[in-house]
C-alpha cells in the first residue's frame, strides 16, 4: 500500500506542477507540512519528493528544501500529452481453426518435461537437429522426398525464407515470378533489393513464351494452386520448368498448401523430378497447422551448401528452440500426418 500512496502523492504534486499551480522555483511545503496537508507519512512525501527530485520536476537546495524546477514550453506539452489517457487495442481476434488445439498442447507439456534445460540453449544457425531430422523423416515417409538434414534450413515463415534466397543467390541476379501472384513474393524481392520479371500464367503454369522470353537468372514457381489464379502446374510444364534451369540457373519452389492434394498422395514436387540439383525447396506450417505456427524450412541444392555458409552461416536461426523441439515431437509422434489425413479426409466430402 506505501508504493501505491507514493505514487498516488507523486503524480498529484506533478500535475500540479504541470499545470501551473506550482510554478518555477516555488518552494515546496516541507516533508512534514505536505504529510500534514495530505494525510500521507512522512516517508511517503520523502519517496514521492526523491522521484520528482531525480526526474528533474523539483531540485533540493542544500538546508532549504525543494523547488519547483523551470521546464521550457515543448517539455510540458510532451508530458501533457504522455500523461493523457490512452486506448488499448482489443484483443486480437480471428477465425477458428481445424486444428487439434488439444493435442498440440499436450505435446508441449511434454516436451516442456522430458526437455527441461535443453530448451534454454541457443538453437544452431541452421535450426535444431532434432526438427531437421524429424522434417526429413517425415518428407520422405509423406512426400517420397529424400533431402539429407544438413540441406535443411529452419526459418520463421515463407516470407523471411524468400528473403534468404535474395542474400544467398545475390542482388544482381533478375528474379522471375508468377503473374499474378501471392503479393508478399514481390513485396520481399523488392524490398531486398532484387530485381524482377512478372512472367503470365496461362491455364498449366508460366507460358511458355514468357519464360523463353525472360532474361531472368532464378525462377520463382508455386506449383500448387498458385494464388491467385488456383493454377496447379502440369508434369509437363514442371518439366520445362527444369529444362530453363539447365545450366546453372535456379528455382525456388514454393510448396504452400501441397500437403492437402486431393485426391491421393500429394503431387510430385519439382524438388523430386529436379536431376540437375536445381531446385530450392520452401514450405511451411502456416496453411497445414496454424496462421500463429510462424515457422518454415528451406532446402538446398547441395551446390548451394558452401554459399550458404559463407554468407548466412553466421546469422542466427529466428525459430525459438522450444517452437522447434514441439514440432519436432508432433511430427516424430505421428500426429502431424494424422492431423493432415484427418483434414484431408473432411475436404473430400
Amino acid at each position: 500500500m506505501t508504493d501505491k500512496k507514493y505514487l498516488k502523492l507523486y503524480k498529484m504534486i506533478k500535475n500540479k506542477i504541470l499545470s501551473g499551480e506550482y510554478r518555477a522555483n516555488d518552494k515546496l511545503p516541507s516533508k512534514r507540512v505536505m504529510a500534514d496537508l495530505t494525510g500521507f507519512s512522512v516517508v511517503t512525501v520523502e519517496k514521492a519528493y526523491s522521484m520528482l527530485n531525480d526526474e528533474g520536476y523539483i531540485a533540493s537546495r542544500e538546508r532549504s528544501g525543494y523547488y519547483v524546477c523551470r521546464l521550457d514550453t515543448f517539455t510540458v506539452a510532451k508530458l501533457e500529452e504522455n500523461d493523457k489517457a490512452f486506448l488499448y487495442l482489443d484483443e486480437d481476434s480471428g477465425e477458428p481453426q481445424d486444428f487439434e488445439y488439444s493435442l498440440w498442447f499436450k505435446t508441449i507439456r511434454r516436451v516442456i518435461s522430458d526437455k527441461g534445460e535443453r530448451l534454454f540453449m541457443k538453437s544452431p544457425n541452421k535450426g535444431c537437429a532434432v526438427l531437421r531430422n524429424a522434417i526429413s523423416n517425415y518428407l520422405r515417409r509423406y512426400r517420397g522426398m529424400y533431402a539429407e538434414p544438413e540441406r535443411i534450413i529452419i526459418g520463421s515463415g515463407s516470407e523471411q525464407l524468400y528473403e534468404t534466397v535474395v542474400k544467398m543467390l545475390g542482388r544482381d541476379k533478375v528474379y522471375g515470378i508468377e503473374k499474378p501472384s501471392y503479393s508478399m513474393i514481390e513485396t520481399v524481392y523488392s524490398s531486398a533489393g532484387a530485381t524482377i520479371q512478372k512472367l503470365e500464367m496461362g491455364s498449366g503454369g508460366i507460358k511458355s513464351e514468357a519464360l523463353k522470353k525472360s532474361n531472368i537468372d532464378v525462377l520463382h514457381v508455386t506449383p500448387f494452386r498458385s494464388y491467385p489464379t488456383g493454377v496447379t502446374t502440369t508434369v509437363i510444364k514442371r518439366y520445362e520448368y527444369l529444362k530453363w534451369a539447365e545450366g546453372g540457373k535456379y528455382i525456388v519452389e514454393d510448396d504452400f498448401n501441397s500437403e492437402f492434394f486431393i485426391p491421393g498422395q500429394p503431387i510430385e514436387s519439382l524438388y523430386s523430378l529436379d536431376q540437375n540439383d536445381s531446385v530450392i525447396y520452401i514450405n511451411t506450417f502456416s496453411k497445414s497447422l496454424s496462421p500463429s505456427m510462424r515457422l518454415g524450412y528451406m532446402i538446398l541444392p547441395k551446390s548451394l551448401c558452401n554459399t550458404y555458409d559463407e554468407k548466412l552461416g553466421q546469422f542466427s536461426c529466428t525459430v525459438p528452440v522450444l517452437d522447434q523441439y514441439v514440432l519436432a515431437e508432433f511430427i516424430s509422434s505421428g500426429n502431424f500426418e494424422r492431423h493432415l489425413n484427418r483434414v484431408r479426409r473432411k475436404m473430400k466430402n
